[in-house]
């Protein structure tokens, strides 16, 4: 069973940036697909970004791509998540997840098996 635990997260002013991590225990996280996902006040859990196990190719959401930077260190066994020109959209809670499976829809939920709680990031103007 792994669990993960996001940290980093807080009140950054709007054009803002901070970095959010996921801290992994339980099996290492090197051959997982891991995902951030995000809710924002009134919203569903959407996806924001990927990535691949190894190699470590990534994958963004059109609404963050260019801003955001997904990033892994197996070694640390960590997933963070490094948020830039923050916009009062971005304000949200932060999920990190992990996923087992050899081809994975990186931007569906249901693909990844473990959860983080959360940690929120809030945009102010």
């Amino acid at each position: 069973q792994m669990q993960l635990v996001e940290s980093g997260g807080g009140s950054v002013r709007a054009g803002g940036s901070l970095s959010v991590s996921c801290a992994a225990s339980g099996p290492p996280i090197s051959n997982y697909f891991m995902g951030w996902f995000r809710q924002p006040p009134g919203k569903e859990r959407e996806f924001v970004a990927a990535i691949r196990p190894r190699a470590g190719g990534t994958d963004y959401a059109e609404s963050v791509k260019g801003r955001f930077t997904i990033s892994r260190d197996d070694a640390r066994n960590a997933v963070d998540l490094e948020v830039n020109s923050l916009e009062s959209e971005d304000a949200a809670v932060y999920y990190c997840a992990a996923g087992s499976g050899y081809y994975l829809r990186v931007a569906a939920a249901s693909a990844y098996e473990y959860w983080g709680r959360g940690t929120r990031i809030t945009v102010s103007s």
